[in-house]
């Protein structure tokens, strides 16, 4: 089954996301329809503002939609209860984020498992094993954060997003805080994970060489799709983000 046949790890049909009201008010995602098929790397890229975190947002369940619909598999999402979101998003999906957003006080072992522990389900240690193993931390797992580099911090992130073995994970900018060694380092993983793991992963950049990593890029600028690179290299996206950036001004 190809990438573009798999069942959808998520979707959105027609999304849209405006804040506040009348003349004030600022439209994100302007009718936006998204597949993102399972067990594939995809990338979201555009111009500042262009609404690529607020895309993912909406599409993970961690901020509302205005109209439209978004679904996690074939749950969908937008219309649930806040008690049943929280469950499905501790359940079925993953996120990484450029700040690693760890806890100081905790060891990485106990920052890994702190969502699994909120939600009170028991990790699966074997898939805990190979998660730990897979970022390389085994040595590191008695260490805080601030005793951890940049890079290893990141690793401890991806490590916690993957610890619950979630459907889908959602990374917004994972690399915008590394140098690019560890970026590199953090991509080959993610990577690595779509390929050895079958996980689904959908990150935002605004980095060609991070983007060539995926499968496929998504272009979105001023709160609309606008265009889709398969198998994109480096060049192929810079040179369409430059075709975007002509066409805004």
């Amino acid at each position: 089954m190809t990438s573009t046949t798999r069942a959808p790890a998520a979707r959105a049909e027609n999304l849209t996301k405006t804040y506040g009201s009348g003349v004030s008010a600022v439209t994100a995602l302007a009718g936006v329809s998204i597949q993102i098929p399972a067990a594939t790397f995809t990338s979201v890229m555009g111009p500042s503002g262009s609404g690529k975190s607020t895309l993912m947002h909406c599409m993970a369940g961690l901020d509302s939609v205005t109209s439209g619909q978004a679904w996690i598999g074939a749950q969908e999402i937008s219309g649930l209860p806040e008690r049943q979101l929280t469950r499905l998003r501790g359940d079925r999906v993953g996120f990484v984020f450029q700040a690693f957003n760890l806890l100081p006080v905790l060891s990485a072992a106990d920052n890994i498992t702190l969502p699994l522990d909120i939600a009170g389900r028991s990790p699966d240690r074997e898939w805990l094993g190979i998660v730990i193993d897979t970022v390389g931390l085994r040595d590191r797992l008695a260490h805080r954060p601030s005793e951890l580099s940049g890079g290893q911090q990141q690793r401890v992130a991806i490590a916690r997003a993957l610890a619950g073995r979630p459907q889908i994970v959602f990374a917004d900018e994972p690399t915008g805080n590394l140098d690019s060694r560890a970026s590199a380092d953090v991509l080959d993983l993610l990577r690595r994970c779509v390929g050895e793991f079958r996980q689904t992963i959908v990150m935002v950049t605004h980095d060609p060489v991070a983007a060539s990593y995926s499968d496929r890029v998504v272009f979105l600028a001023d709160g609309a799709v606008v265009g889709e690179l398969d198998r994109p290299t480096p060049q192929a996206v810079l040179d369409h983000m430059k075709t975007l950036g002509s066409e805004q001004r």
